[in-house]
């Protein structure tokens, strides 16, 4: 059990290399609960994200009223609250604009008309937007979430463990908008994942991979380091429910791309068995990755990556790539750049261009005009 006071978590400190996500500010979760803190000292939180399952063709621009809809009805309380207020305040300008003269007390001075204090008080305290106040919880506990699962609907709520602030290092450990965007496109297309063996590349926290999980037959579900993967592995426990009905799997392995082999070593936690390589070369169709391509080097190394394992599979495959396109300035260009995405794009068109007789690689973009059936901000960088 660690203890760390209020004070010291209302005020985190970030350093150079501190990589912030920005997913958890559009989350329509209720609130973030802090359960524990993970081997390296993170902050690991649960946050709920509302799957939009009844999403027709006209799901974007339903989801955009319903979203404006809720915002009304947070508020909704608040308004009340100051309708009051806002009537004096009318009146007061009304009494102003007729060119009356202003009150004045007994010395001279001018008396001004002050915002009821009740008021506000009433509208701090009743706002339904909660506010966050991170608690850490006994790591292991597991009546931690009863209070929160009973409130929630099992059938449209996916339940993430994850960070909000991490080194470059340990990115894996956020949820980022194209995790978001991919699995959109899945539920969009769900009938095209049906019954496949997929393999995730770079799965992080595990989202995308249990979304995929909800329409496909197995999911592979792969990263490096055990603290991600134990991360990766408590989140497709907390949402079993949702494969369940469609009979789905997730399976939790390490598969670094700076080795050129599978980690099949026994005493390792997340090591792949001989069938399970065989399984996945013999069976699957479908690889995915969203948000891994950050870094040059790992870049090159997926793309290797990619190229040995399609280069051993028995069947067609299909690759998904979700990313958004990051913006930053560079004293060296003197200018807004986004040389991760540009290395992107030229290896991506080097791979359609490689020579190869048993293989050949097609490029082909996806409109992201499919519906959206999480809620997220969906940027034109995506």
């Amino acid at each position: 059990m660690v203890d760390i006071t209020e004070k010291e978590m209302d005020n985190p400190t970030f350093k150079s290399d501190t990589v912030l996500s920005d997913v958890h500010l559009h989350c329509p979760s209720k609130r973030h609960l802090m359960v524990r803190l993970n081997a390296v000292g993170q902050p690991v939180f649960l946050s709920y994200f509302k799957l939009l399952w009844n999403t027709e063709d006209s799901a974007s621009e339903k989801h955009v009223r319903e979203a404006a809809a809720e915002r009304e009805h947070q508020y909704r309380s608040a308004d009340e609250l100051c309708d009051k207020d806002r009537n004096n305040l009318k009146k007061e300008r009304e009494f102003n604009g007729e060119g009356l003269e202003a009150l004045l007390d007994d010395d001279g001075d001018l008396e001004v008309v002050r915002r009821p204090r009740s008021a506000s008080d009433l509208e701090a305290e009743d706002l339904t937007r909660d506010r966050v106040y991170p608690v850490i919880l006994m790591k292991g506990k597991e009546d931690a979430f009863e209070d929160e699962e009973q409130e929630c609907t099992c059938s449209d709520v996916v339940k993430i463990e994850h960070t909000m602030a991490t080194p470059l290092e340990d990115v894996g450990k956020q949820v980022w908008r194209a995790a978001f965007l991919l699995a959109d496109y899945i539920l969009f297309k769900r009938d095209t994942f049906r019954c496949c063996l997929v393999l995730e590349l770079g799965g992080g926290t595990g989202i995308t991979s249990i979304i995929m999980g909800t329409a496909a037959k197995r999911v592979y579900c792969t990263d490096v380091g055990e603290d991600l993967l134990a991360m990766c592995e408590q989140n497709v426990a907390l949402n079993k429910h949702l494969m369940d009905p469609g009979g789905g799997e997730v399976k939790i392995k390490e598969l670094d791309w700076l080795k050129d082999e599978f980690c099949t070593d026994p005493e390792a936690p997340y090591s792949w068995s001989e069938e399970e390589i065989a399984d996945l070369h013999d069976h699957c169709t479908v690889i995915m990755a969203a948000d891994v391509f950050y870094d040059d080097d790992l870049t090159d190394a997926l793309f290797r990556t990619l190229y040995r394992i399609t280069h051993n599979l028995r069947n067609s495959c299909t690759v998904y790539l979700a990313l958004e396109k990051r913006l930053n300035f560079t004293l060296r260009h003197m200018d807004v750049t986004c040389e991760a995405y540009s290395h992107f794009r030229n290896t991506l068109h080097d791979l359609e261009n490689l020579q190869d007789r048993k293989m050949k690689y097609t490029v082909e973009p996806i409109k992201l005009d499919f519906c959206q059936f999480l809620v997220y901000e969906r940027i034109e960088q995506l």
